[in-house]
């Protein structure tokens, strides 16, 4: 079982899409990091050897901001916008789209479920 920053990765993927599996990685970073390090991306993650797995943990651990630390980093500049009163942060305190969608229609994804319309109007 491979696990990279606190993250199991699942044994059957290629190691390209199981970084995918942390937080903050994506493909483009994915393949960088295997660029980086010079681990092949055809391989599967169960056929990583250790020595492997030490030289793409100590690249994520070194250059990239991945799961908890980013986390708390994007959670902090959410409070932030909120905390001055801005446009994007006034919208993030209500919870509706904050880069411009319509709201009359749709943004049923932010709002949450539909209210029933007997209830708003007591």
């Amino acid at each position: 079982m491979a696990r990279i920053a606190g993250v199991d990765l699942p044994r059957e993927k290629k190691i390209e899409i199981g970084l995918t599996y942390i937080f903050g990685i994506g493909r483009k970073t994915a393949q960088k990091i295997l660029a980086s390090t010079g681990v092949s991306s055809m391989q599967r993650v169960r056929d990583l050897n250790d020595a492997d797995l030490n030289k793409l943990r100590q690249e994520i651990e070194r250059n990239h901001r991945v799961e908890g630390a980013l986390r708390t980093e994007v959670a902090m500049n959410i409070k932030r916008l909120m905390d001055i009163g801005c446009y994007r942060g006034f919208r993030h305190r209500r919870g509706l789209p904050m880069r411009g969608q319509r709201t009359r229609t749709n943004a049923r994804t932010r709002k949450g479920p539909r209210k029933a319309a007997a209830a708003l109007k007591k």
